[in-house]
């Protein structure tokens, strides 16, 4: 992997619990909050002065603003909901840029898990747990904050396993 793993290990202990809260809150009412997507920005803008050199930090700002702006138009076109597109955009400058072939992969199988975990679930007597999810009764809809808060969340731990040290 191209993260440095002291990089995914200083963003990881902040990152995870968030992207935790966004899986259940999209899961819960088919919304990634707000407040949510903040914290993982402001995660970045704080911690990523410890964790980044500083020519890097800055350039990761890039990768917001291309994914934000690409994000926008698939919302635009209907693709993808406007909470999905701005998490992709908080999340991206916490991913090295040689690592989003590896992270398209990973994404990949992480959604069809998750789609299959929660359509299992969702008829299943898990349901019972928390009856009254949106997620349950969205129809075709997908609380995609389920895939995209655990591909995150399982980059950075791999990221801390095999990421390569800081020269």
């Amino acid at each position: 992997m191209s993260i440095s793993a002291s990089a995914a290990l200083w963003f990881a202990p902040f990152v995870l619990p968030i992207c935790l809260y966004i899986m259940f809150t999209d899961m819960r009412g088919m919304k990634i909050p707000n407040h949510a997507v903040m914290a993982l920005t402001g995660v970045f803008v704080l911690v990523g002065l410890v964790a980044l050199p500083l020519d890097v930090y800055f350039t990761r700002y890039l990768h917001l603003i291309v994914v934000l702006v690409a994000g926008f138009a698939l919302n635009a076109g209907g693709a993808m909901g406007a909470g999905d597109a701005k998490f992709m955009a908080a999340a991206a400058p916490l991913i090295h840029l040689g690592d989003v072939r590896f992270l398209m992969v990973l994404f990949a199988a992480n959604l069809l898990a998750a789609f299959i975990a929660h359509r299992l679930a969702k008829h299943s007597a898990l349901r019972r747990l928390a009856p009254d999810w949106e997620s349950w009764q969205a129809g075709k809809k997908f609380p995609m904050g389920l895939a995209l808060g655990g591909t995150l969340a399982i980059y950075l731990i791999l990221g801390i396993l095999y990421g390569h040290a800081p020269h």
